[in-house]
């Protein structure tokens, strides 16, 4: 986890973005890139509150952009400053550098390409950002995994990980890509909600398989009962101390989830730990 993107969102998380970037940047000696989400042009308001779009709106809403960017930039630069990041960037210690692109609906899916992974807040219900459509281009579009952090900044990352374990072709290529964790992790546990599972290998097997990797893993396992499975995984996994959760994305068509709700979305919607998603 060599390099870390951060799509910077205007948000009350984003303390808590910036934070879980900084721990993996600490933890690997990694190189953070951060880059403003800038809201297209047509998301916002109606306007003149007639609905058209004038060459005078035009330029206001460049401007107080071109501001919000400056600030956005200010905020990123002090809180790495105060925690001792450089943007200079030297071999095996963290650094932090800003960019300044233009806007770009596609530049988080494109550029989050060169990158091992992409620190995304979570989507807080009753708030417009952080934004969901930022998260899914960082997801579906980069093909590499995302890191959401939680709403409060965590203190610690990666010393005990809990895999959701599901049988999934997702969850196994999310646990390939978490691999640098998890070779970090004091503690390494394999959890199975049983009514999650799809065809697959066990629990079991999966902590053999980080066994053959150097990885001391602990399968559990424990069924669901009257809790949804999203809820299951979250409450599992605090049961058995981890800071960090690995899960793969959207097992279930994202269709499916937003009509009739799933591990996924319930985990995107609660939870209070950072989690490593790829799909």
């Amino acid at each position: 986890m060599k390099a870390i993107l951060i799509p910077f969102e205007e948000s009350d998380v984003v303390d808590s973005v910036l934070g879980t970037a900084f721990f993996t940047a600490q933890r690997f000696g990694g190189y953070i890139e951060g880059v403003y989400v800038q809201p297209a042009l047509p998301a916002i308001a109606s306007a003149d509150g007639f609905g058209v779009v004038t060459p005078a709106f035009v330029e206001k809403y460049e401007q107080e952009d071109r501001d919000r960017i400056s600030q956005a930039e200010q905020y990123f630069n002090d809180f790495m400053q105060a925690r001792g990041v450089s943007s200079e960037i030297v071999p095996d210690q963290p650094s932090a550098v800003w960019q300044n692109v233009g806007p770009s609906d596609d530049y988080v899916g494109h550029r989050g390409r060169l990158f091992d992974v992409v620190v995304v807040g979570r989507p807080i219900h009753g708030a417009t950002t952080p934004t969901m459509h930022t998260l899914e281009a960082a997801l579906f579009e980069t093909g590499r995994p995302i890191l959401i952090a939680p709403p409060k900044s965590p203190s610690v990352l990666g010393e005990s990980i809990v895999i959701a374990w599901n049988g999934s072709t997702e969850t196994a290529r999310t646990i390939a890509l978490a691999m640098p964790f998890l070779r970090m992790a004091k503690r390494v546990t394999v959890s199975t909600v049983e009514d999650a599972m799809v065809p697959g290998p066990t629990g079991a097997e999966v902590a053999q398989y980080l066994g053959r990797s150097g990885i001391e893993a602990t399968a559990v396992s424990a069924s669901a009962g009257k809790r949804s499975l999203g809820e299951a995984m979250l409450e599992e996994a605090a049961a058995h101390g981890a800071d960090l959760l690995v899960k793969g994305a959207y097992t279930h068509s994202r269709l499916r989830q937003m009509i009739f709700g799933g591990a996924t979305s319930h985990i995107l919607a609660y939870s209070e730990i950072p989690v490593i998603m790829a799909h």
